[in-house]
């Protein structure tokens, strides 16, 4: 049997792209129950109410005993986390809750084993939970593009560097674009795992990443030449330069990056680089919005996909 309870709501609305602002203080004062998260995330995903996503009625029941919505119309039965990526979780909202914002509002991330020991989790559920957080996090950056003033380059990750100049090396390759003000400080930056410094490889990422007609700086390196077909393109050997602002920035967060993979997780799988690297950037391009973190998260994790993991469920 089902208790169910009559609400006469009509709806319509979409996700609220809005992000509310939360100290530690008041994030722990405002979720601490499940009722409220879950009305919460309600508000979040239909601000105008719930629509039928079957058949678009506007009324439905609440089966507080199975946290179904139900509509009068058809019986279609829906969860407040279906179509989201928190879809099939056995989780609780509140894990989910204190999960997003202990990964927002950490600049150097959460491991799975820190985030298993601080909500009591088991290791392999809390990998899972990460691994989904971060898929919503690559969603939404996947369509952004630089413009303006934009320095490229690549680096690798793994073992110490062999004495070649880095691009010869068995390691993962990763391309990297920053986007800068007119003032030459950092904006956005992507990366991007690839097989190899080649032209094509190059001329791709910089295609997915970067809007024509901007100003691109590069070494010299040869794999940057065709850039010019779609760009400005400038470049100068690095090692003969005597120019020490030259992809200055660009490094720095180079360096970051390999410093918050080797400090947070020690070690790295090559199959989950890219989502690692991902979230890097995610972090760094809402870097001055610290107390919008949680719910700007929030609201990928929403609007993100539902994404499967090959563990046991999450």
């Amino acid at each position: 049997m089902f208790y169910i309870i009559k609400v006469e709501h009509r709806f319509g609305g979409g996700i609220v792209a809005k992000a509310e602002e939360f100290n530690l203080l008041e994030f722990q004062r405002k979720f601490g129950t499940e009722e409220v998260c879950e009305k919460y995330l309600f508000e979040k995903r239909w601000p105008k109410g719930l629509k039928c996503p079957k058949c678009g009625h506007g009324e439905y029941y609440y089966i507080s005993t199975r946290k179904l919505y139900e509509c009068k119309e058809c019986t279609h039965q829906a969860s407040i986390t279906a179509g989201t990526v928190m879809n099939r979780s056995k989780l609780d909202l509140t894990v989910w809750f204190w999960t997003i914002y202990l990964v927002s509002n950490d600049k150097r991330g959460r491991s799975a084993l820190a985030i298993s020991q601080l909500l009591e989790l088991n290791y392999r559920t809390a990998r899972r939970l990460l691994h989904k957080i971060r898929h919503a996090m690559s969603e939404r950056d996947a369509s952004y593009q630089l413009a303006g003033l934009v320095e490229m380059d690549d680096t690798y990750f793994g073992a110490p560097r062999p004495k070649t100049d880095g691009r010869g090396t068995t390691k993962a390759k990763v391309a990297i674009a920053l986007s800068k003000d007119e003032n030459g400080n950092p904006q956005y930056a992507r990366m991007k795992v690839i097989e190899a410094v080649s032209t094509d490889e190059i001329k791709r990422v910089a295609e997915e990443f970067i809007q024509k007609g901007s100003t691109i700086s590069t070494d010299g390196h040869r794999s940057y030449n065709q850039l010019e077909d779609n760009y400005t393109h400038k470049s100068q050997n690095y090692y003969e330069s005597n120019n020490t602002e030259f992809l200055r920035w660009l490094h720095v967060i180079i360096g970051n990056a390999k410093t918050y993979i080797l400090g947070t997780y020690h070690e790295l799988e090559d199959k989950f680089l890219k989502a690692y690297l991902d979230e890097f950037c995610y972090r760094f391009n809402r870097r001055f919005n610290t107390k919008q973190l949680f719910g700007r998260l929030l609201n990928a994790c929403v609007s993100g996909t539902y994404y499967s993991v090959s563990e046991p469920s999450a």
